[in-house]
């Protein structure tokens, strides 16, 4: 040990885990309430409400939301469009999913002040004058849903999907990428669909409305 070392300075175990602690303390419960505050918004940093066009199932709609509102509250809670379900909340499940210029999402996942003015389609939208569009009536035939929380969502999803195979979109599972438009076997479209979860296991049933609506053999 080098001698010139000051040998009358020592610190114990004692002093380091009392020195910390009060440290820890000081960083968590004594800073200024305007530091801890910081990060939150309160009445005068938050947005506000904001007006906002939706095309809603062929109707204009003026709404003022607050910006943060989801598409999915939007209809729900706004415009009583109650047929588009709250599952995950997270994208995950596909029972909010609608129709957005033909093109399926998942509602919950979008801002409705992102879709101002755009054509958006429920699954309250897709009858005609009382005649239910042939997705409907081909869920209907095959018996496609059980508890049918997330039949709105996989009727919308399977005629986008319908759209997306008639634009020549592949998948995953697309075996031959140069054709024109890819075949739809069971296995494209249970692929297709898999983001649309049935907790009844109706998946059969599904995959054979989807056949019928697309003027496939069942």
């Amino acid at each position: 040990m080098d001698e010139n070392i000051d040998s009358g300075f020592q610190v114990g175990r004692r002093e380091v885990l009392t020195v910390g602690t009060a440290a820890a303390a000081l960083c968590f419960t004594g800073l200024p309430a305007v530091a801890q505050d910081s990060g939150r918004p309160d009445a005068e940093t938050a947005p506000g409400p904001v007006t906002v066009e939706l095309q809603v199932n062929g109707q204009p709609y003026v709404l003022r939301l607050d910006p943060r509102t989801t598409l999915l509250d939007a209809l729900r809670e706004h415009l009583a469009l109650t047929g588009s379900k709250k599952g995950c909340d997270h994208g995950q499940c596909g029972a909010c999913t609608v129709l957005l210029d033909g093109r399926r999402i998942n509602s919950c996942l979008t801002l409705a002040v992102m879709h101002d003015g755009q054509a958006i389609t429920t699954i309250e939208g897709l009858a005609d004058s009382g005649t239910l569009h042939p997705m409907q009536a081909a869920f209907i035939a095959h018996d496609g849903f059980q508890c049918g929380y997330c039949t709105s969502g996989q009727i919308c999803s399977a005629t986008g999907m319908l759209n997306e195979s008639r634009a020549g979109m592949p998948s995953y599972v697309t075996e031959n990428l140069a054709q024109a438009r890819p075949e739809l076997t069971d296995v494209e479209i249970r692929e297709r669909m898999s983001g649309n979860i049935c907790r009844c296991a109706a998946y059969p049933n599904i995959v054979s409305a989807i056949k019928q609506a697309a003027g496939l053999p069942t």
